[in-house]
């Protein structure tokens, strides 16, 4: 009976000492297998939100961005939803790094020791940093992209609207009743009005603004304002 006994206990003895040492599989396979038992992390994958994160969350998210950059076509809505799902990726990592350290530093048990050490937990931080690197990447290639659409498209709109605002205005003068789509412009008749107004008041606010700010000062002589005085 002692006999067993002590096999047994050097053969507890052994496991024990084999999961204090191990630096975990050494296949490829089996390091392939430890990895994503260790780390679902979701970074390439076609869906944004992964089983363990907020749906509503991640709808407030992306309300956020459509709120900031006001898409105003299909093609900028699908741009802005592309930065609102690359920014909620990114924001995902440092807490999969924790959760990586985690489990590496307190393993639950001694099979997970085994199956995932410090060396998976570099290799892993190490695929984090990549796609990191990666995701910021694309995400200010994209948010470039949007920024040039967009502004095409406002000085596209401005280029319009001041031609249309000009024929409003030739209209008027004529007496003549007209509606923008007449010629074709897509504004209504109040936004080409809103606009044409501002463009006056900007013009006579540039010729105050010459005259107080630009203008070349020139000092009255003492008989002219003298003379000013007396009348």
């Amino acid at each position: 009976m002692s006999a067993p006994a002590t096999v047994q206990i050097n053969r507890a003895e052994i496991n024990r000492s084999n999961a204090r040492n191990s630096t975990g599989p050494r296949t490829e396979a089996g390091k392939q297998r430890s990895s994503q038992n260790a780390l679902r992390h979701g970074l390439t994958a076609r869906t944004p939100v992964i089983p363990s994160e907020d749906p509503a969350a991640y709808q407030q998210h992306c309300r956020q961005f459509m709120d900031e950059y006001h898409p105003a076509t299909p093609t900028e809505t699908q741009m802005v939803q592309q930065l609102a799902d690359t920014s909620w990726r990114i924001n995902r990592i440092p807490l999969l790094e924790a959760d990586v350290l985690q489990r590496a530093a307190n393993p639950p048990t001694e099979q997970a020791a085994i199956d995932f050490d410090i060396v998976d937990a570099h290799r892993l931080l190490a695929s984090l940093t990549l796609n990191s690197t990666r995701l910021a990447r694309q995400f200010q290639k994209t948010l470039d992209q949007l920024r040039d659409i967009q502004l095409e498209r406002r000085h596209h709109e401005r280029r319009e609207l001041k031609d249309a605002a000009a024929i409003l205005e030739l209209h008027k003068y004529e007496g003549v009743p007209w509606e923008p789509s007449d010629h074709g412009f897509v504004f209504s008749k109040d936004q080409v009005e809103r606009f044409a107004q501002r463009m006056i008041r900007q013009n006579q606010s540039r010729h105050v603004a010459f005259a107080r700010f630009d203008m070349p000062y020139r000092p009255i002589p003492a008989g002219e304002r003298s003379g000013v005085a007396q009348s």
